[in-house]
């Protein structure tokens, strides 16, 4: 929910006020048998937070936001440390004038699918890149716009403890043209095509350090880096009647690419990506086909950067966004410097009252390793009146660990897990959830049970509690319990969250990126208001 102020000047032009607050705060038990220790936190700080605060003005046309940051002993841009910084995070000035639309500030935008550039924000995995810079939009006709941009990246949030990140010091500069066709207005067939270009330049401080490592490996890898890297990118929508299919294809030009096999740490190469997407959907049915191909796309502000720092492309992961604790336990995130795959997902719905899905997942490098596979059936019945819901069904999955975790020499882990989700609503006001999974596997930490208990009671009360237990581990391992407590409260515009937690090592996912979190113990608290 977003309420907004309006305020009346004496020339009767109105002015509205919006904005929104977070903050999350986890105060920190160690436990050194999971894994939970040796960091500033468990050690001697016991306590860290984030705050956010966005305000949104809007007046003659004119929008201004700006959003405050503050972080106190945070292990979110770093989980293995502690950072404390506070400043502006966010601000931006933007008006529109005709059908030339002007901004300048922090911008979040993409081209395309954002193969080739997203700045975009994503906060629970401390992420904010965003263009510090300038933006011009265009209206050609009704149905096409171009846009410029020209900026630099902000840096960061972990580059540097208790100073707020700057921008990196590389230019990047971009330009695209979006259109819209259709025959005519009751037409069955429409195409969206658009067509995109960045421009990257390397900074003095990041070049230097490219050609000292460079000089410092041997001769056979040697190479004359470029200080200007183009990408380019060419996409499109169609649509007929009941199909839609998207597609990209991108280049990028040669430039120095961090890997690990030179002995200079680059290889001077281009790169490439095509990703497509088909779907069908018509009354009880729909299927979805995606596939990518991706050869030395680690596209970013400067090659010395690694993770998600610094990161101009975009690609969301080529698997399903499981919602389960076990189901979600491995993920696939994507690989820059190659991998190739396909997701196909078929939803079957007979009825109101049933469904049954579908997914199989694949997704090889390009030599043909496997990285990961996904099969997962599912089955969802309604009770009269909707009363109560049921979902069950079993995934299988392998996953590459030595690629996604850094884990040098581990095997695939291999997986079946089923999984089942109980809804029943008491009445208007009361409801209860249950969910119950199993993982069997021999890899990594071994096998798997969940539990999970949840009461609603509205408009504005919930209850859990779960226990995530390692039932048979492999050799080395413990038997351990990862329980979880949580209570949350919705009153208007605000929300409360406190909870108990106990949580296993592994990869965490937030909107197509992903990163490895280390155990946690601890409670946890959140607030959030809109106004």
């Amino acid at each position: 929910m977003l309420c907004s102020i309006a305020l009346t000047a004496q020339d009767e032009e109105i002015s509205y006020l919006s904005g929104n607050f977070q903050n999350n705060t986890n105060f920190f038990m160690r436990d050194s048998v999971i894994g939970a220790s040796n960091t500033p936190q468990y050690d001697y700080q016991f306590v860290g937070s984030e705050t956010w605060l966005n305000l949104y003005y809007n007046r003659a046309g004119f929008d201004i936001g700006v959003r405050f940051d503050l972080y106190k002993n945070s292990n979110l841009p770093n989980p293995l440390n502690s950072r404390s910084f506070v400043g502006i995070g966010n601000a931006y000035l933007r008006k529109k004038v005709k059908k030339l639309d002007i901004t300048v500030g922090h911008i979040y935008d993409q081209i395309g699918s954002g193969t080739i550039f997203r700045a975009f924000e994503e906060r629970p995995l401390a992420i904010d890149n965003s263009l510090l810079g300038g933006r011009l939009i265009y209206d050609i006709g009704d149905n096409w716009q171009i846009k410029a941009f020209t900026g630099q990246q902000k840096g960061a949030l972990d580059s540097e403890a208790n100073r707020y990140p700057t921008t990196y010091q590389s230019i990047i500069n971009g330009a695209s043209v979006d259109g819209y066709w259709s025959p005519s207005d009751t037409s069955n067939l429409s195409i969206a095509p658009g067509f995109g270009i960045v421009n990257r330049t390397l900074d003095e401080q990041s070049m230097q350090l490219v050609r000292a490592n460079i000089s410092a490996g041997i001769p056979e890898d040697r190479f004359t880096p470029t200080y200007n890297t183009l990408a380019a990118t060419f996409y499109n929508t169609l649509q007929y009647k009941k199909f839609s299919w998207f597609v990209e294809a991108s280049y990028k030009t040669q430039e120095a690419v961090a890997v690990q096999e030179s002995s200079v740490g680059y290889k001077n190469t281009d790169g490439t990506a095509i990703y497509t997407s088909l779907g069908y959907s018509t009354k009880g049915l729909g299927v979805t086909l995606q596939a990518r191909r991706v050869d030395f796309f680690d596209w970013r502000t400067t090659p010395n950067e690694t993770l998600n720092r610094g990161l101009i492309t975009f690609m969301a992961p080529l698997s399903r966004a499981n919602t389960y604790r076990l189901t979600a336990r491995y993920n696939a995130a994507p690989q820059f410097l190659g991998e190739q795959g396909v997701l196909l997902d078929v939803t079957y719905s007979p009825s109101r009252k049933k469904s049954y899905s579908l997914t199989l997942n694949a997704i090889d490098n390009l030599d043909g390793e496997t990285l990961y596979r996904e099969g997962q059936i599912e089955a969802m019945f309604k009770g009269k009146r909707s009363k109560w819901k049921s979902t069950s069904g079993i995934q299988y999955q392998e996953y590459n660990q030595d690629l996604y975790e850094q884990k040098p020499g581990v095997p695939n882990v291999q997986s079946i897990v089923p999984f089942t989700e109980f809804i029943y609503r008491i009445n208007r006001k009361n409801s209860f959830r249950v969910e119950a999974q199993y993982m069997f596997t021999e890899q990594d930490f071994g096998s798997w049970a969940f539990l999970l208990l949840e009461y609603n009671i509205s408009p504005g009360w919930s209850f859990s509690v779960s226990d995530m237990y390692n039932s048979v581990p492999t050799k080395g391992r413990e038997q351990k319990h990862f329980p979880t407590v949580f209570v949350g409260y919705n009153t208007g515009p605000h929300r409360f969250t406190l909870a108990y937690v106990k949580q296993v090592e592994g990869v965490v996912c937030t909107g197509g990126v992903c990163r490895f979190e280390p155990a946690f113990s601890g409670v946890r608290f959140s607030a959030t208001s809109s106004f």
